[in-house]
C-alpha cells in the first residue's frame, strides 16, 4: 500500500475525530493499543458530539491501573447508554446504510468492552473505505516488561514493519534516533484541519464522501 510495510499503533477510541482514521489511511497494519493504562479523560470511553457535549461510555468502576483490555461495562451499562444516547436522538431514523449499521451497533448487545470498541473502529474504517489489516497489541507476542517507545519498536519490528507513523501529538514520546536504529522510518501525521472534528454526527449524516475525502487528502505525514 505505501511501499515500506507501515504500523501505525494507537489506543481505541470511541468515534474519535476523523484526524483519528489518518492513521489508518496512512498504514498497512493499524495495531489497537489494548495492553496499556485506560486514560480516564481520555478518548476511549467518549465521543465529542458538538463543542463540549459528549456522549460516554458507562463503564464499572475499576481501579486506576487497569489496563484497556480489562475494561468492564458498568451492571446497568445499557440502559444508561439508551438514555444518554436520546439525549444526543440517537439512533435516529437511519437515512443511509452507514447509518444503520451504526445504530444496530449503538442499540445491539454490548458484549466484551474492547471488542465493542474494535468494533466501532472496524464499522468506521469500513464506511471510510479504509482497508488496513487491524490487529490487537495484546495478542502480539512482545517482551511485556517494554514501555514506551521501546514497546512500539518491539511491536513494529514483531509485525515487519519498516516505517512507523505516529499522531501529531506524539511527537514528545519518540526519539528518531531510536527507531532509526531499529531500522525504522518515524513519520508523523501533520495536524488535522480538516471538516469533521466530530465523526459519529456526520457518519450519521449524509456527507459520507466528503467525510471520505476529507481523512484521505489529510493524511499527510512529516519527519
Amino acid at each position: 500500500m505505501t511501499g515500506k510495510r507501515t504500523i501505525a499503533v494507537m489506543q481505541p477510541y470511541f468515534f474519535p475525530y476523523a484526524g483519528y482514521f489518518r492513521l489508518l489511511a496512512a498504514c498497512d497494519v493499524f495495531v489497537i493499543f489494548d495492553d496499556v493504562q485506560f486514560p480516564r479523560r481520555g478518548r476511549v470511553h467518549r465521543c465529542q458530539m458538538s463543542p463540549g457535549r459528549w456522549l460516554t461510555l458507562p463503564l464499572a468502576p475499576m481501579p486506576f491501573v487497569t489496563l484497556i483490555k480489562n475494561l468492564r461495562w458498568a451492571s446497568d451499562a445499557r440502559s444508561t447508554l439508551d438514555k444518554r444516547l436520546a439525549v444526543f436522538g440517537l439512533p435516529d431514523r437511519a437515512a443511509t446504510p452507514v447509518s444503520e449499521r451504526i445504530s444496530r451497533y449503538l442499540t445491539g448487545p454490548l458484549g466484551d468492552m474492547t471488542g465493542y470498541l474494535e468494533e466501532g473502529l472496524r464499522l468506521t474504517a469500513d464506511a471510510l473505505d479504509l482497508e488496513p489489516e487491524i490487529l490487537r497489541s495484546s495478542n502480539i507476542d512482545i517482551d511485556p516488561t517494554l514501555r514506551g517507545q521501546e514497546r512500539v519498536i518491539s511491536i513494529v519490528q514483531a509485525l515487519g514493519g519498516q516505517r512507523y507513523i505516529n499522531a501529531p501529538g506524539g511527537r514528545s514520546l519518540y526519539e528518531a534516533e531510536a527507531f532509526r536504529e531499529a531500522g525504522i522510518d518515524l513519520h508523523f501525521l501533520v495536524p488535522y484541519a480538516g471538516r469533521f472534528p466530530y465523526i459519529l454526527p456526520a457518519l450519521c449524516g449524509d456527507h459520507l464522501a466528503d467525510l471520505r475525502d476529507d481523512v484521505r487528502t489529510t493524511s499527510r505525514w512529516t519527519a
